[in-house]
């Protein structure tokens, strides 16, 4: 599926998306892009599509030709504080505070979000597979988090985060089960059980 650029040209608009919402431990990151309509960023797509070797090729690309870019996050104790859904809207929040433009319309990965001020907002459920900021945000915000979680992998070797990001594979799974938890692991999700609950 080719990429649309925009979703429309009228008014500026910034693609928002957020990374490890599923994951057991570790900040949720977030990131808002707002691309310029005279610089081509080839390549592309949806995070999840592209190997960690083209998100990072990716990630400096769209640094330097977007309009404007910003990433947030929020840390796991305030996940476990406020739940990962709201966490992941008060990420995109901080993401799109930090941009040095003001866009005049939010796109949003997803079927819900929590308005920011006074700047309209559409939903796009699949956005990165659609969007190109949108997809550029995903990119950020998933390069972003791996390398916060890559620096804490070396303190923290036994839960092997440098392969499995704090997602809940069955060899991080069994590590909790062993060493115990971090005070980086989110304690309100199920970190014992085979599935966790988003919510």
């Amino acid at each position: 599926m080719t990429l649309t650029k925009f979703y429309q040209t009228k008014i500026l608009e910034a693609g928002c998306d957020e990374a490890g919402r599923g994951c057991l431990a570790g900040p949720v990151f977030a990131a808002a892009v707002i691309l310029n309509s005279k610089k081509r960023i080839k390549g592309l797509d949806d995070s999840k599509k592209l190997t960690a070797k083209q998100r990072e090729e990716l990630k400096p690309e769209i640094e330097e030709k977007a309009l404007s870019f910003a990433v947030g996050f929020i840390s796991n104790q305030d996940i476990d504080k406020y739940n990962i859904l709201k966490a992941s809207f008060l990420a995109m929040h901080y993401a799109i505070e930090r941009l040095h433009i003001q866009p005049k319309l939010l796109l949003i990965d997803g079927n819900r979000f929590i308005p920011y001020q006074n700047i309209k907002h559409i939903c796009i459920v699949k956005g990165d597979q659609k969007i190109q900021s949108i997809a550029a945000a995903s990119i950020l915000a998933k390069t972003y988090r791996d390398e916060w979680i890559l620096n804490l992998h070396s303190q923290f070797p036994q839960y092997s985060w440098n392969t499995n990001k704090g997602y809940p594979t069955k060899e991080h799974r069994d590590a909790i089960k062993k060493f115990g938890i971090t005070d980086f692991h989110r304690r309100t999700f199920k970190l014992f059980e085979p599935q966790i609950k988003l919510f």
